[in-house]
């Protein structure tokens, strides 16, 4: 299995103010090196986290989701982090797998930041989004949702065949072994069943098949969390990235934001890359910076091999 090249950046962010953030990152992903396959961004990276969503707001068409496409395209990378989305009349603390053919996937925060009225303003999620890349699963979710360990636990499944290519809505292949399938969270009022595969949001609805006979193994390989995560916390941030990565014997990435936002409150970044042995692998300065790092299937798989703790995993499901 091929090894996996991620770029974190962690930004000062403009408070509210789109068009400074999305023309300060665009700066900032332009510098990276031609050899990295996902960016990742902070929570809400394009406006800070704001609790007014009624004026921040967007579309799915609007213009954040068009830069994320042409960032991806140009770059040829998988850009993903949250933003304000507006559907069908509700808010969301969205997050973005933008693939470079312009294919997405999205996941729904689940755990709103009551603490900070977060309930009051979003929708929460009910589906994760586990996307993949060169052959790598990754587990996507949003800040708050790392204080909550059930919602990230890994989950023993057949392995799947090769999912067919997606294919762009103009007729073009996608890069090879990048896709958004897997579970994805779509605002219903019907009843949903949590954990399981949904439709797709991409052109190919097809899902990958079980490979018959096969032994069950963990659900995926790297866990990320994009974050605006005050410092007065930084101690829970940092000890629970490692904790994720531990329990669930995976790679986990946690990326967050610096400086203060509009209510004062200060962000020290503390971003951070932790390997399945929950050794840390790198740990940002409290400044704006980008880091890329070049993830090794190898040492993961020796970690599961020699300690295949996740074989004792509990079987559990989850309510929506």
């Amino acid at each position: 299995m091929p090894p996996l090249t991620i770029t974190l950046i962690q930004p000062d962010l403009y408070w509210e103010d789109k068009a400074a953030n999305l023309q300060r990152l665009e700066t900032l992903i332009a510098g990276i090196g031609d050899d990295t396959q996902l960016v990742v961004l902070p929570e809400m990276f394009s406006t800070g986290f704001s609790m007014r969503p009624e004026a921040l707001a967007e579309r799915m068409d609007g213009p954040t989701i068009a830069w994320m496409k042409q960032m991806a395209a140009r770059k040829k990378i998988i850009l993903t982090g949250s933003l304000i989305i507006e559907d069908r009349g509700r808010y969301f603390n969205r997050l973005i797998w933008m693939l470079p053919n312009g294919q997405y996937g999205v996941y729904d925060k689940r755990h709103r930041f009551a603490y900070a009225g977060e309930d009051g303003h979003y929708t929460a999620g009910h589906k994760r989004l586990i996307a993949s890349v060169n052959g790598w699963r990754v587990n996507l979710l949003v800040c708050y949702d790392l204080r909550f360990p059930v919602w990230s636990r890994q989950q023993l499944q057949e392995p799947l065949a090769p999912p067919p290519d997606l294919r762009s809505t103009q007729g073009q292949p996608s890069p090879s072994g990048q896709s958004s399938h897997s579970h994805q969270d779509r605002p219903s009022h019907a009843p949903q069943t949590p954990l399981s595969p949904a439709p797709s949001t991409t052109p190919n609805p097809e899902l990958p098949l079980t490979i018959p006979g096969s032994t069950p193994e963990p659900e995926y390989d790297l866990l990320v969390y994009v974050a605006n995560w005050p410092e007065r916390r930084s101690h829970a941030w940092k000890t629970l990235l490692q904790a994720r990565a531990i329990e669930n014997q995976s790679y986990v990435v946690g990326v967050n934001r610096v400086g203060n936002d509009g209510n004062n409150i200060y962000h020290s970044g503390d971003s951070m890359i932790v390997d399945p042995l929950g050794e840390v692998l790198y740990h940002a300065p409290a400044e704006e910076s980008i880091f890329t790092v070049t993830l090794q299937r190898e040492k993961l798989e020796e970690v599961r091999a020699r300690f295949p703790f996740w074989k004792d995993a509990d079987r559990f499901t989850i309510d929506p």
